[in-house]
């Protein structure tokens, strides 16, 4: 229930939003000359390499795995936690999985990405559904910046 609330409340902003980028956008441009369209950045769609001990291949025999990225107790456990978010138990699953498997706990790591929005903490790449990445597109197309849309769209769709 909250997060379907949570979510109509998003689209509703959204929907205001993108009728406010589209006056200023049009009154930006000079007369006679259309504005152009805004580029979509999307980011979080899993594609590329697997990470370290996701997905893919095992390492051949006798080669070691690879280094796990080095986090701090309060990295890690954001990491952790922002599983929760996933739309499936085997996504949640994963998730945690994939968590254990790339990540330790020792010093902080400044490298990793960690972001807050809407009270919403999450750090490194999400992993988005097609339905996310959706809403992901339909919010930058509104304003929002790609990282908050991303939070926005991986916490409440």
């Amino acid at each position: 229930m909250n997060r379907t609330l949570a979510a109509t409340a998003l689209l509703v902003f959204t929907a205001s939003a993108l009728a406010a980028t589209q006056v200023s956008a049009s009154a930006l441009a000079p007369e006679g000359i259309s504005a152009p369209p805004a580029s979509v950045a999307t980011g979080g769609g899993g594609g590329g390499t697997p990470p370290p001990g996701g997905k893919g291949a095992p390492p051949a025999a006798g080669k070691p795995r690879a280094a796990k990225i080095t986090v701090s107790a309060t990295q890690y456990k954001i990491l952790y936690n922002q599983c929760r978010y996933a739309d499936t138990r085997r996504a949640r699953r994963q998730c945690r999985h994939d968590v254990r498997v790339t990540y330790r706990i020792g010093a902080f790591n400044e490298n990793l990405d960690c972001r807050t929005y809407s009270g919403i903490t999450v750090c490194g790449t999400l992993k988005l559904n097609k339905r996310e990445r959706r809403c992901v597109v339909y919010l930058v197309k509104a304003g929002l910046s790609s990282r908050r849309a991303e939070v926005e769209c991986y916490a409440f769709v």
